[in-house]
């Protein structure tokens, strides 16, 4: 009853609430993102949602788009902008996303969305995360987040999948909010973000 009813009755709950009360911070982090981005202060980018369906997830842009002499993007920790460091470390890039959640395509609970070309990388195990929404913060994320392997993220995420109920949804959410206070596991060793998954090894 609460996975296939009360979640998302809880979802667009929340997420309305949310919206309204940081409406203050929402603008405040949009102009500051605005100078910091020549007036582009969103990121939107495909990501896969429940099934494998793509969606449009919207997230604070926290990056410049700066390039070598090749024309190839400059690694994260270099395009990192002082706004978008702060913005990162404090979670705040995460607030556009209530939107998602409002539409459908995400929940405020679930596996993190992640790129469209890790898709055909994952192995059978890895893909049932997929099977639900995918959502804003998640089991992963109150384990390590991006500190830990990719191996690590994917059982967390599966194991979620089975597990996944009221109780833990509201486990998760307040683990969340100390680890945003704490700011633990924002990135990878020697990385702005984590390392790209580039499959299993055989």
């Amino acid at each position: 009853m609460y996975k296939n009813f009360f979640k998302r009755f809880f979802d667009v709950s929340v997420a309305c609430l949310g919206l309204v009360l940081l409406s203050p911070i929402f603008i405040a982090v949009t102009i500051g993102l605005c100078f910091a981005n020549n007036g582009r202060p969103f990121f939107l980018q495909s990501r896969p949602g429940r099934n494998g369906k793509i969606f449009k997830i919207v997230k604070f842009k926290t990056m410049n788009e700066k390039k070598d002499v090749s024309g190839h993007l400059l690694p994260d920790a270099e395009r990192l902008t002082p706004v978008g460091a702060f913005v990162r470390k404090t979670s705040l890039d995460e607030i556009p996303q209530l939107i998602n959640v409002l539409k459908g395509d995400m929940s405020l609970i679930g596996p993190r969305p992640l790129l469209v070309q890790y898709l055909p990388l994952y192995n059978s195990h890895q893909a049932r995360r997929h099977e639900v929404r995918p959502g804003i913060t998640g089991w992963a994320q109150v384990n390590g987040r991006n500190a830990i392997s990719w191996q690590q993220k994917f059982d967390y995420d599966v194991w979620y999948v089975d597990h996944l109920t009221c109780i833990l949804d509201a486990k998760i959410f307040f683990l969340t909010i100390r680890k945003v206070f704490v700011r633990e596991g924002i990135s990878a060793v020697g990385q702005a973000t984590m390392e790209p998954f580039k499959g299993n090894k055989a």
